[in-house]
């Protein structure tokens, strides 16, 4: 059994609150990080690629780079994934850490929040961030997020405004009609800067009224650790709803084959949702049996 990375959780804490995101209900956490090493000491026959997120923002960490310098010392790459809101309090040494492969900044995060912040604070954080890049860093890609391009163009105003601060900082031309029209998955701005788009999504919740089979990567392409030690099977179960045990008390060998767990992967390899979060869930409709599962 292989994953092409594992979601760990270092914290749930993330500090803003997009409307685009479910409300956390769990109590905020942070994963110790005694208890961290011990995770990914287990880790190791299973993914050489992690991703410090399924809630929670990485960057609200006060010591990440004491978690990084750990997976990079037991030979992971990680993709760290942020609002972008932290980005003027963080250590660029820390974010361009060489155990670091990829940052995700979602920037529809800043138009979704209340925030004491201005749109050129917030842009000029994150292109501070990109222009370090380039001047020093061959690693890691940065991807910049706009996962708003729904039918309705609901965003074309922030968007309108956001492509014309990247269009003067990358000197590349970007027309809100024309990008609405051909509607790209991503466009390179830079040496390793992307920017990727995408349309929002539902996140998966036991009042859904919606309903399906299929399949899905979940167990498959990737698993979840949550910061209190849960399993589950999927980056969207950020509640813990399909608990397939604590790793603080058994081992993931253990419960990567439990009844759970098997249930859930065998039914997938049949296009069957096993799990009620499962059928409940549209976003496993956005792949095909050939992709790869965009991390959410």
């Amino acid at each position: 059994m292989h994953f092409h990375r594992v979601h760990i959780e270092v914290t749930n804490i993330c500090g803003l609150a997009c409307s685009f995101c479910p409300p956390k209900l769990h109590p905020s956490k942070t994963m110790e990080l005694g208890f961290f090493e011990h995770v990914i000491s287990q880790l190791r026959p299973y993914t050489k690629e992690l991703a410090f997120h399924v809630m929670g923002d990485p960057l609200t960490l006060s010591n990440l780079h004491d978690y990084l310098d750990l997976t990079h010392q037991n030979g992971f790459e990680v993709s760290l994934t942020t609002s972008g809101y932290y980005l003027k309090n963080s250590s660029f040494e820390t974010l361009l850490h060489p155990g670091v492969r990829q940052i995700n900044i979602s920037l529809n995060s800043y138009n979704k929040n209340s925030l004491n912040l201005s749109f050129e604070e917030y842009m000029n954080a994150v292109l501070e961030l990109c222009a370090t890049k380039l001047a020093s860093y061959p690693k890691p890609f940065i991807n910049l997020r706009l996962w708003n391009f729904d039918e309705s163009c609901s965003e074309a105003e922030f968007n309108t405004l956001l492509f014309e601060r990247l269009s003067r900082f990358f000197e590349i031309p970007l027309d809100t009609q024309t990008l609405y029209a051909e509607r790209p998955k991503s466009l390179r701005l830079a040496s390793k800067v992307l920017l990727h788009f995408d349309s929002y999504f539902e996140w998966p919740s036991l009042n859904s009224a919606h309903e399906s089979q299929g399949s899905c990567y979940g167990l498959r392409s990737h698993i979840g650790i949550l910061s209190d030690g849960t399993l589950v099977p999927c980056c969207l179960d950020g509640e813990g709803v399909m608990d397939l045990g604590n790793l603080h008390e058994s081992t993931l060998k253990e419960l990567l084959e439990g009844k759970r767990a098997t249930a859930i992967r065998e039914g997938f390899m049949q296009g069957k949702a096993v799990e009620e979060l499962c059928k409940k869930c549209s976003y496993k409709e956005r792949f095909s049996e050939n992709s790869v599962i965009e991390e959410a």
